[in-house]
């Protein structure tokens, strides 16, 4: 395929590819990478590494040992000549810059060593220098000394030597408590190897040392694997972990690892297979049990041992001890508030801003939290405060500031209290603000002093607060991001996780109704968005309420009219926090803060702000960014914005007050026609010739992409709002149905690209119900016919078929020919295994013919090709592949990448019905490679369970267990549960395949049990 450009599927494991002495350009982009790791290394205390011995204009000699012998030059693979050569080099390798004897060479090459040895030796490195060296007459890499020679290469040009320096490494970083840092370094150093070491090299030297490195490459596959489920990656490993456990049946650890991770990502069957799968191989081969370590786990994973959990995140240690106040006439302010009782979270960043605290450094420590109203920046900074105080016994300021409020503290008067506290007397307190600050400054100049300005507004308010001596640390909270202040540390205070937010209710409401109501406490923690404030005021109403169930606050919080309303008491309240950051903004800024919450979904591009707000997009982005700095919105990454929960529902608690219905219903409309005109814009560049977008009328003029590469981009970030504006619109009963049901029928390209299925196919029913009972049948027949073919990429054949009859008569009482034809072909899929094969051909036959008569050559390619897996299914695979290529031929002639993709899926699988199972498995590989191109996750375990089956066929079971276990992780990851099931039952006969008959059943029993319950929904 010409137009495609796709990296072939690597394999993960030596065993599993046959030989790999080709793998050299492989092996060098590993040794490219490891430029990454030289700061981690300088970090955990190894150093920049010295260079290598450069012979040839400066290019780095490298020597690869951890695989079959090589040397590279730059770029360059220098040819070492025959084996015994290459294992003489090898034996000075290993002991590099160190001198080796001739009779050590001798005794490492021959176990009875030829009368002309020395000789021969002294030939081989004369030989060794040619290759080596640029000079040969100064020798400066292969050097002679005494009796033997020396190997002057520098540590990190011989891939042994790095491997092991990673590894260490990674060892100190794991005892340090970087636990990610260690899993980088372990896995850089598991890439470095290339197959078997030392492969192919003669002599006694070579094979000792061979065992030798192949035990040191399971040990740091085991840490790297093992690290990597302390950092809670349980779910990632399995399928490395599967292949091991495979090529080394009786190495228990490996086998508790895999077990340990199946249990963790909730496949408990599949790991008590996977010990009895052990316990068999360790009796038929050695006759013994499995140990004391592998019957404990699976006892463990028997009873459900909650010690079998992931790791928690270790709390925040004490920041210093108590030294006690100096002996000094006045007594040093010890101002900070009260810590809090139930502090909760904030464990990681807590530590870090101790750290940048009490550090020791050039300038004096600032570090600064900001966010909205409400997230906890007091709470975290009085916390943090108490933990270092005791680095600073000359005492500990605190001010509120008053930043969020109409009237600010003066930097003046809090100088003066500041000047106060610390003994300067009233009389010699200056009256400018600018001297009382040089005061201050002199004051504590050389004093260890904390400093806590609480709710600061900006910059200019905390400029003149601020110590001029190192020994002093500050702390600042604020609304507002402070650009332009200089600081240590600027955090961005997100609210509180799930189980933190758990956590704080139970301390403030009660242990005891935590436990009793749990799942209604998790319904609590989300419905105050996970917001400090929001969470500490439902429990403290609880807690005043002991006769309340958890159950009834939800209750209350479920209306979002009323949810502010029950988020208040005593002094504890949610709207009125927000109020006062509200009543900051100009009028300009609070017009933009109410309509941009009207849409609904994750967050709005400063593009759709600009239509919300019916401004030029640089206006609106300032707006936003304005908004964003004050604490009201928050930008995961430029150009995107997003609001708090209950900060959007304050929002648009004002649009109904200040701007109404109608001012709200134009606003979102408004956003719908972009989103439309933007969606018919992509698949225009998705699909090239596809008449979709011409079948759709807006009022907005369509967007530009410069190609599928900016399409898809554009689609990754927008298309989870595209959605969810669609689906508010199909909520209200007198919103712009019509441009809903037209924006369905060109997002119907999420099917091709295999994303968001399941969301456009609940979109789409609403809609065509919305329609239907609007009494707009056009609308309805669009609708429709996405909801099909939704159905059908998710496998529910029963209501695809049902669809498809009702699209059918729909487009023809509406007139809509170009909907026919792939309304006809989804018919004819959804009919296989219902009716007769003939039957199932004559609706093919119809649709193709059909879209010979509408000439829109894509539509026809795109029918022909739906027709080739109807012709495979029905027992045609000849038919199907000539079909398959037909399309194939005629989506790269429309350059569309997409439609190519599908077409090679077809012709693979028409290759494997045919019993060309290698060639089908090339097919597969190169859908694979394309759809990594386009980030086409969903599509993945399709294609890799149609590997897995080509695989096994052509006798390749290690391939197929691989390619199974893939499919399987992907489909849990991205929810597909259809392809989920038919992943089981891959990876259950490749099991089986290769004698892992208790873990293949329990797959396989896993999945029957999955396809019966679908079949229920209506598969």
């Amino acid at each position: 395929m010409r137009q495609i450009e796709c990296a072939r599927t690597r394999d993960r494991h030596d065993a599993t590819v046959g030989d790999r002495n080709a793998a050299g350009p492989e092996l060098r982009s590993v040794r490219l990478r490891s430029v990454r790791l030289r700061f981690r290394l300088a970090v955990t205390g190894i150093g920049e590494p010295h260079g290598a011995s450069t012979p040839g204009g400066g290019r780095q000699l490298r020597l690869c040992l951890l695989g079959p012998v090589q040397a590279w030059l730059g770029e360059t693979e220098l040819d070492l000549g025959p084996p015994q050569q290459r294992a003489m080099l090898a034996a000075l390798a290993l002991r590099a810059r160190r001198i080796v004897s001739v009779d050590e060479l001798i005794d490492a090459l021959w176990e009875e060593p030829p009368a002309r040895a020395v000789t021969v030796v002294r030939t081989y490195v004369s030989r060794l220098r040619r290759v080596l060296e640029t000079d040969r007459a100064h020798p400066t890499v292969l050097v002679s000394s005494g009796s033997g020679y020396v190997l002057r290469l520098a540590a990190e040009s011989v891939d042994v030597e790095v491997f092991e320096t990673w590894v260490a490494a990674a060892g100190r970083a794991r005892t340090l408590g970087d636990t990610p840092g260690a899993v980088e370094l372990l896995k850089e150093a598991c890439e470095l190897w290339n197959g078997e070491p030392l492969a192919g090299l003669p002599g006694p030297f070579a094979q000792a040392h061979r065992a030798r490195l192949v035990e040191r490459r399971l040990a740091a596959v085991q840490t790297w694997l093992a690290t990597e489920l302390e950092a809670g990656r349980h779910a990632g490993v399995i399928g490395e972990l599967t292949v091991w456990v495979n090529q080394h049946p009786l190495l228990e650890p490996m086998r508790e690892l895999l077990m340990l991770a199946l249990w963790r990502s909730g496949r408990q069957a599949e790991a008590l297979g996977v010990f009895a799968d052990g316990r068999r191989a360790l009796m038929e081969q050695l006759g013994v049990d499995p140990g004391p370590r592998l019957r404990e786990l699976h006892q463990g994973i028997l009873s459900g041992d909650p010690k079998l959990a992931a790791p928690a995140v270790l709390p925040v240690p004490a920041c210093g001890a108590r030294v006690g106040p100096p002996g000094s006439s006045w007594f040093p302010p010890a101002q900070l508030p009260a810590d809090i009782a139930d502090y909760t979270g904030r464990d990681v960043l807590g530590r870090a801003m101790c750290a940048d605290l009490t550090a020791d450094g050039p300038a004096m420590p600032v570090v600064g939290v900001s966010g909205m109203g409400g997230v906890g920046k007091s709470t975290l900074a009085v916390h943090v405060a108490h933990a270092v105080c005791d680095r600073y016994p000359d005492g500990q300021l605190y001010i509120n500031l008053r930043g969020a409020s109409a009237f600010p503290a003066d930097p003046g008067e809090v100088l003066a209290a500041f000047l106060g506290a610390l003994g300067v007397a009233d009389a010699a307190i200056p009256q400018g603000t600018a001297e009382r600050a040089a005061l201050f400054r002199s004051r504590v100049a050389g004093l260890r002093v904390l400093i806590l300005l609480d709710d600061a507004r900006d910059g200019s308010q905390i400029g003149p607060l601020l110590p001029g001596s190192r020994s002093c640390a500050v702390l600042v909270t604020s609304r507002a991001y402070l650009a332009g202040t200089p600081m240590t540390r600027q955090v961005g205070l997100e609210p509180l996780t799930l189980e933190e937010s758990v956590r704080l209710f139970a301390a403030i409401a009660g242990e005891s109704r935590v436990a009793a109501e749990p799942d209604a406490a998790h319904r609590l923690a989300e419905a105050c968005g996970f917001l400090p404030l929001a969470v500490r005021t439902a429990a403290s109403r609880l807690a005043a309420r002991p006769a309340w169930h958890l159950s009834h606050m939800v209750a209350r919080l479920a209306s979002e009219r009323r949810r502010l309303a029950e988020l208040e008491t005593g002094e504890l309240a949610v709207a009125a926090s927000f109020r006062l950051s509200y009543d900051q903004l100009d009028r300009e800024a609070a017009r933009a803060f109410r309509l941009l919450a009207l849409p609904d979904g994750p967050g709005i591009s400063s593009a759709a702000a600009a239509v919300l707000l019916a401004l030029p997009e640089q206006v609106a982005e300032r707006l936003a960014e304005s908004l964003t700095d004050l604490g009201l919105l928050s930008c995961p990454y430029p150009g995107r914005y997003q609001y708090h929960d209950l900060l959007r529902l304050f929002a648009r608690q004002l649009v109904q007050e200040e701007d109404g219905a109608v001012a709200e219903r134009a606003a979102v409309e408004r956003l719908l026609r972009h989103y439309l005109a933007t969606v018919a814009g992509l698949y225009r560049v998705v699909r090239p010739g596809y008449p979709f977008p011409d079948l759709v009328a807006s009022e907005v003029a369509e967007r530009r992409f410069d190609g599928p590469v900016d399409g898809l981009r554009w689609a990754r970030q927008e298309i989870p709002a595209v959605l969810a504006v669609a689906e508010q619109v199909s909520r209200d009963p007198d919103g712009p149905l019509a441009v809903a049901a037209d924006l369905t029928l060109v997002l119907i390209q999420l099917i091709d690209l295999g994303m968001a299925v399941q969301e456009l196919c609940d979109l789409a029913g609403r809609i065509a119900e919305a329609t239907r009972a609007a009494g707009l049948p056009r609308s309805e027949a669009r609708a429709r016919y996405t909801l099909l073919w939704a159905q059908r990429e998710l496998q529910r054949n029963r209501q695809a078929h049902a669809e498809a009859t009702r699209v059918i008569a729909l487009a023809r009482q509406t007139g809509q020919a170009a909907l026919l034809p792939p309304a006809l072909i989804a018919l004819a899929l959804s009919s296989i295994g219902h009716c007769a094969a003939e039957e199932v051909a004559a609706w093919c036959d119809e649709a193709v013919s059909r879209t010979v008569e509408l000439g829109n050559r894509s539509s026809h390619a795109f029918v022909e090709g739906m027709a080739a897996l109807a012709d495979v299914a029905i027992g045609r695979p000849e038919s199907a592949r000539r079909r398959a290529e037909r399309s194939l031929a005629t989506f790269e002639e429309l350059g569309d990448f997409v439609g190519q993709v599908h077409m090679l899926y077809a012709r693979a699988t028409a290759l494997h019905g045919l019993g060309l199972f290698e060639a089908a498995c090339e097919d597969y590989q190169e859908c694979l490679g394309a759809l990594r191109t386009l980030g086409s996750w969903d599509r993945m375990p399709g294609v890799l369970v149609g590997l897995a089956e080509s695989c096994r066929a052509a006798g390749r079971p290690t391939e197929a267990l691989e390619a199974a276990e893939q499919a399987l992780a992907i489909a849990q990851e991205v929810g597909l549960e259809h392809r989920r099931a038919n992943a089981l039952t891959a990876l259950g006969h490749a099991l089986c395949d290769l004698g892992q008959d208790d873990r293949g059943r329990a797959c396989l029993a896993e999945a029957q049990a999955e396809f019966e319950r679908l079949a229920t929904l209506g598969g």
